[in-house]
């Protein structure tokens, strides 16, 4: 089970100077028990964060005890994308949870690899139930059973851990392959070069029109 040691936060702290100094100001609930601040190490947080991602247990270790929690929800700063603030959820590890987990999607797809199609990621994520403790990082989905336009991978298709049950319906399509198409130029369309002489011969009739009354005038004079 992934753990991070977490502090007590003073609610009147100054969040900047506290990420300054390397913690990441961050609050757990849920559970029964009461929406307390702490702040975590940065760079342990972004540890755990890549290796238990949003849907695996984490012991959240404070003075005087622990509570086990999910990264429930993280923002991050808009142009740097690092973490700086977290809120974990408290869960009881002996009831069974939904979690939302990722899929990462692995194999060679004859389908693709010949040219005949492009892949196509339907889904990236499916929800699960099981007991915290056995709740996966991500899923595995085996493309190489895409070698036809016709074939598809559904949810029934991948492999779960024991203890694992997917609420996703099982006929949901994960991923298919879709034929390529080939984008043809278009020819450019010719030039009406008649249409442009009678517009510039009508231009110049206009232009001589409207010069004549000034040379009527000057004979006059």
């Amino acid at each position: 089970m992934f753990a991070i040691k977490a502090k007590p936060r003073d609610k009147s702290a100054k969040l900047d100077a506290l990420r300054k100094s390397g913690e990441i100001p961050a609050v757990f609930y849920g559970a029964g028990k009461e929406t307390t601040s702490i702040s975590v190490p940065f760079i342990d947080f972004k540890k755990v964060w890549r290796d238990a991602g949003e849907s695996s247990a984490v012991k959240v270790e404070v003075p005087g005890g622990a509570v086990d929690a999910l990264i429930h929800e993280v923002q991050v700063d808009p142009i740097t994308e690092e973490p700086v603030h977290v809120d974990f959820i408290v869960i009881d590890m002996k009831k069974k949870i939904r979690v939302n987990v990722p899929l990462v999607f692995e194999g060679i797809s004859d389908a693709v690899k010949t040219g005949i199609g492009n892949l196509v990621k339907v889904l990236h994520e499916i929800e699960v139930e099981a007991l915290p403790a056995d709740l996966p990082h991500d899923l595995v989905v085996d493309i190489s059973k895409l070698k036809t336009l016709e074939d598809t991978v559904v949810v029934s298709d991948i492999a779960l851990p024991s203890g694992v049950v997917a609420i996703t319906l099982g006929t949901e399509v994960v991923a298919s392959v879709v034929a390529q198409v080939e984008e043809k130029e278009e020819a450019p369309e010719p030039v009406d070069l008649s249409a442009i002489e009678v517009e510039k011969k009508g231009k110049k009739e206009e232009e001589g029109a409207e010069g004549a009354p000034a040379e009527e005038n000057a004979e006059a004079k």
